[in-house]
């Protein structure tokens, strides 16, 4: 009975100190079971036979996976990612993604400082960034490739699961101060950075004329982007015959050149 009770005792402390530090159990040191328990790891390691490995099946007893779980930042950034996608911004609170993710709003805090630190994540995870920044390690060699592969990072951006990005600009455009915003200006150096590299190059050699890069990019990703957020909502109206997105990514790119290159 004794031994019973030390073993329950053990896994207890065990699952305090997982759910403390945001990991699972097998990845906690034994130091620190220890001393959530009270104990030494030596009196830990002589309760337990030696090995952890009496603990871990002790903690599968007691219905809890020791092991295998994703890490708490993993888990967090899909669970806000989901929680904004379904019911918008204001859902994205801490207790909330941490009901979801199954963590503790400490670890929460310790891997994202905060609830800006979280979203920023998930604007980064869900957002244009990846697929900008892997176009700029790749570009394309013509302007024409470039331009409309940018419109199809765009696209891929809003059609990604969950589907943050029409929460983000609607919080975006109802609070210029609000945290939507906050991660955007977060965000922005890298943006313009990626856009940057592929567009200026062909400032450079004549074939964009030399407009200011904000004025640039906002020709360019402006009109995508109000088609994508306008289209669930002229989709419905069959007299306006509304092309399917690869043909609307293809006007827009003869459209977007025809502005701003030089006619010869």
């Amino acid at each position: 009975m004794q031994d019973h009770e030390q073993i329950r005792d053990l896994v207890a402390a065990a699952l305090a100190a997982a759910e403390a530090r945001g990991r699972d159990v097998a990845d906690v040191p034994l130091t620190v079971i220890a001393a959530a328990a009270g104990v030494s790891r030596s009196t830990l390691l002589r309760r337990l036979g030696g090995s952890r490995a009496a603990l871990d099946e002790a903690v599968r007893r007691a219905g809890v996976d020791p092991g295998g779980r994703r890490p708490v930042r993993e888990r967090a950034i899909e669970a806000a990612a989901q929680l904004v996608a379904e019911r918008g911004l204001g859902a994205m609170t801490l207790d909330a993604v941490a009901e979801r993710a199954v963590c503790s709003l400490p670890s929460l805090h310790t891997v994202f400082d905060g609830r800006d630190g979280l979203l920023g994540a998930v604007y980064e995870r869900y957002g244009p960034l990846p697929g900008l920044e892997a176009l700029t390690a790749d570009p394309p060699e013509r302007l024409e490739d470039t331009v409309r592969a940018l419109h199809r990072a765009v696209i891929t951006a809003f059609d990604r699961e969950p589907r943050v990005l029409p929460a983000i600009f609607a919080d975006l455009f109802s609070r210029p101060d609000g945290p939507a915003a906050r991660a955007t200006r977060a965000y922005l150096p890298r943006l313009f950075d990626s856009l940057a590299r592929l567009l200026l190059p062909h400032v450079e050699t004549g074939r964009i004329r030399p407009l200011p890069l904000p004025v640039l990019v906002q020709l360019l990703l402006g009109p995508m982007i109000t088609h994508i957020l306008t289209r669930p909502v002229l989709e419905p109206m069959e007299s306006l015959d509304l092309p399917p997105v690869n043909e609307v990514c293809e006007l827009f790119t003869e459209a977007y050149l025809r502005a701003v290159t030089r006619q010869e």
